[in-house]
């Protein structure tokens, strides 16, 4: 009972607690109704699907809650699937959600000692006023949110990590590199998705909220840095310009969400260090899935490619 994501080998029957973290109702050619689930315990996360679907069941089931899952586990487009052959309920208050949470590698207490070095390292008075209130604003959410609900770092913690991998990116390229400014660049990092804690609903069983879907994460923050600029009395500032600027831009391009594009070298560099510690992530996320010498699955978010797994 209760073995762990990623010990569960192919072939395997399996019974285990796990959360529910995502359902997706389905029908098949034959009309019979199925579901894809999205299970989870504290070391990984497994598409299960359930076929033939009863209606009582189908009620029962719902995202957030823990229950005692029988799974054959099996082999689908290079990846382990588990196909659910029976469920059964638990009572909730026997449960303890934290035990079934993916949380960042690092400790909480580390990701806050690492962000406050990086903003130690920023000179500018103003720059590092801004990035101090926007941080105070969001408190301890900072820490706990995930990066994404799905693509990239997608954990208890994931913000964080994902920031202070940025952090460490822009610190050395600010060091190769005399041009940039990394009291700008080590801000746009800590600043370009703190968004998103507003964009997302929780750090667990994460879906989009309604400001999130209406408004996103760029528009959110950007609208927050002017509110605190203002009361900062540095709305008129250069400063804040340029931050805002690089929130602004930080997806790069229109068509990946981004209302301007990079007119900054800062802003250019947070682009692609954005980009290259999100696609690191993705790429190890797929790589838990499959052993050496073998390629992952299409990754959807990196232009349905697979990736070779070597020695």
């Amino acid at each position: 009972m209760n073995k762990k994501i990623k010990d569960f080998k192919e072939g395997e029957h399996v019974n285990t607690l796990l959360l529910v973290t995502s359902i997706v109702k389905g029908t098949t050619n034959n009309g019979s109704p199925y579901l894809t689930l999205t299970l989870q315990d504290d070391t990984k996360t497994i598409e299960a699907k359930m076929w033939d679907v009863k209606a009582n069941i189908e009620k029962e089931i719902e995202t957030g809650k823990v229950f005692e899952f029988e799974l054959e586990i099996i082999k689908y487009r290079n990846s382990l699937q588990a196909k659910v052959m029976r469920v059964l309920p638990v009572q909730q208050s026997d449960v303890n959600k934290e035990d079934f949470i993916i949380k960042s590698p690092i400790s909480k207490d580390d990701l806050r000692h690492s962000i406050e070095d990086a903003i130690h390292r920023i000179n500018n008075i103003n720059i590092a006023k801004i990035v101090t209130a926007c941080l105070k604003y969001y408190e301890d959410k900072f820490y706990e949110y995930p990066a994404a609900s799905k693509i990239h770092h997608s954990f208890m913690g994931g913000l964080a990590t994902h920031t202070i991998g940025m952090c460490k990116l822009a610190i050395a390229i600010s060091e190769i590199y005399p041009s940039v400014s990394g009291d700008y660049l080590i801000a746009g990092v800590i600043l370009h998705d703190l968004g998103k804690i507003q964009e997302l609903s929780s750090p667990v069983v994460t879906e989009y909220t309604k400001e999130g879907k209406l408004l996103g994460h760029i528009s959110i923050l950007q609208a927050r840095l002017l509110q605190i600029g203002t009361e900062l009395h540095l709305e008129d500032s250069e400063e804040l310009l340029i931050l805002r600027h690089m929130v602004l831009s930080h997806h790069g391009q229109y068509e990946f969400g981004s209302p301007v594009r990079p007119e900054t070298i800062e802003a250019e560099m947070l682009y692609l260090i954005d980009n290259i510690d999100s696609k690191i992530n993705i790429i190890e996320k797929a790589f838990e899935q499959v052993e050496v010498g073998e390629f992952t699955p299409k990754i959807f978010a990196l232009d349905n490619r697979s990736f070779y797994k070597h020695q």
